[in-house]
């Protein structure tokens, strides 16, 4: 399971996201759809990818491959909730930068990647 968490990703560089975050965080999904069948370095396939929105993102949909959920308050506890939830024989692997969340899903087993561990950008056509 990789629990991508779509503000802090999607925050990580600053490429005009704050324009349009709803449609930054379709572009995160759209990205992540390969992930789900490749896997990363880190995390190998098959892999149930969750991408969580929260805010102006909410209303992003999920799409075959890529689970979105919106979380209804702090995305960070919806990210802890979805961790807890899991079952722990299961590899759980969270994608953020921050330092507070890190610590929390650690503390549940789950692995840490980096921002730079997904790809921010659907591929080309």
């Amino acid at each position: 399971m990789l629990v991508v968490d779509a503000a802090n990703v999607i925050g990580s560089v600053p490429d005009g996201w704050w324009r349009d975050r709803a449609a930054a965080a379709g572009r995160l999904r759209d990205a992540l759809l390969p992930v789900a069948v490749a896997g990363l370095p880190a995390v190998p396939p098959p892999l149930e990818v969750v991408l969580v929105v929260e805010g102006a993102a909410r209303d992003v949909a999920s799409v075959a491959g890529v689970r979105v959920v919106s979380a209804p308050g702090s995305g960070d506890d919806e990210i802890v909730a979805l961790v807890r939830a899991a079952d722990n024989r299961r590899h759980r692997a969270v994608v953020t930068a921050d330092r507070g969340l890190q610590q929390r899903v650690r503390a549940l087993g789950a692995t840490v990647l980096g921002p730079s561990a997904v790809p921010r950008r659907p591929p080309a056509a």
